[in-house]
């Protein structure tokens, strides 16, 4: 089923994210192939926040197409599929705050960024903004499927 604007999946998609915390994030490399590998954003309602290295595969794959596709799996029975556009975010404020944001926010979800960035002006630490523009909430039931689907 269609819903019309994110709020109606808002508390079910958040839900379900941060009692997953990693994802696997899939890119498209310069050829068009596919690569995955599992990351931790946060998330700000709609809006998805990866703290992450700049000079890394992901980063080359990006310059050539910025969709990404996210799935989360805590439940097998309740996945979550979001399509994105991944942009780099360089505002030193914006970058400071995402920094606070998940060393801020309780574990799993939040951690110190400290762990894998000196500082957060450590030209290492990078910052993706993730703007979805599909979210679908998938549950499996017994006989039936059920699906939400949300687009920007």
């Amino acid at each position: 089923m269609d819903v019309q604007s994110f709020a109606e999946i808002e508390t079910e998609f958040l839900a379900r994210v941060h009692s997953a915390v990693w994802c696997n994030v899939a890119t498209v490399d310069s050829q068009g192939r596919p690569r995955s590998r599992v990351l931790h954003p946060i998330w700000e309602g709609s809006t998805g926040w990866i703290a992450t290295r700049p000079d890394s595969h992901k980063a080359r794959h990006l310059l050539h197409n910025p969709h990404v596709s996210l799935t989360y799996m805590a439940n097998v029975m309740k996945p979550v599929y979001v399509e994105a556009i991944a942009e780099w975010v360089d505002d030193p404020l914006t970058k400071i705050r995402i920094w606070n944001l998940f060393k801020e926010t309780p574990p799993p979800l939040g951690y110190d960024p400290a762990i894998a960035f000196k500082a957060v002006d450590d030209p290492s630490y990078g910052i993706l903004k993730l703007a979805p523009w599909r979210i679908e909430l998938y549950e499996l039931g017994t006989h039936s499927a059920e699906r939400q689907i949300w687009r920007a």
